[in-house]
């Protein structure tokens, strides 16, 4: 497994729009249909990482809690679906079934939204204010595939409680790690 950590977009970002296919309903879903939202949580993720396989449990028990709160979530999956089949908008569908994701999981066959978000690795994780403006972005947690450490969803937890609480994010943030996008040729 090569690791890749995250580019660390600067904080105060607007979200870039996008418009992509929900691979799990089949409908078209934008930037727009999470405004008023508390809080957004934006994730690079897809079927076949094991570094987003270690947090998968972590990232749908966090959404199935904090969906409750106001936030809402959207997972993007951004890979080159040619050279990596498993990642493709039929096996999203199946995989967002199968674990039940509470999120729409979309598919960037362009790449482009990854680009504009200047996503490197999966996962990688953003957290959006209620103006859409960046206050977090980097790892869910200190876990990693085979270490000792349980996956909690600290970091994110951290800045999403932050928020909900009209407190200051923490601007101390690491990134996240996992592996690289899988860009087209």
């Amino acid at each position: 497994m090569a690791l890749k950590e995250s580019n660390m977009l600067a904080l105060g970002t607007t979200a870039p729009f996008f418009r992509l296919q929900d691979t799990i309903t089949n409908m078209a879903v934008s930037l727009d249909d999470f405004m008023g939202s508390k809080a957004l949580v934006l994730m690079f993720i897809c079927n076949h990482c094991p570094y987003v396989l270690h947090v998968n449990d972590q990232i749908i028990k966090l959404a199935k809690e904090y969906l409750l709160k106001g936030v809402r979530f959207v997972a993007i999956s951004s890979n080159d679906v040619v050279n990596y089949p498993d990642d493709s908008p039929e096996k999203m569908h199946a995989v967002g079934l199968k674990l039940g994701y509470p999120f729409p999981y979309l598919y960037d066959e362009t790449q482009k939204v990854a680009q504009e978000y200047d996503a490197a690795c999966t996962p990688d994780f953003y957290v959006f204010d209620e103006h859409l403006k960046l206050v977090y972005r980097g790892q869910l947690d200190d876990s990693r595939p085979n270490s000792e450490i349980p996956v909690t969803g600290k970091d994110l937890r951290d800045a999403l409680d932050a928020i909900l609480n009209n407190a200051e994010v923490n601007p101390i943030q690491r990134p996240s790690a996992g592996c690289n996008i899988k860009w087209k040729n």
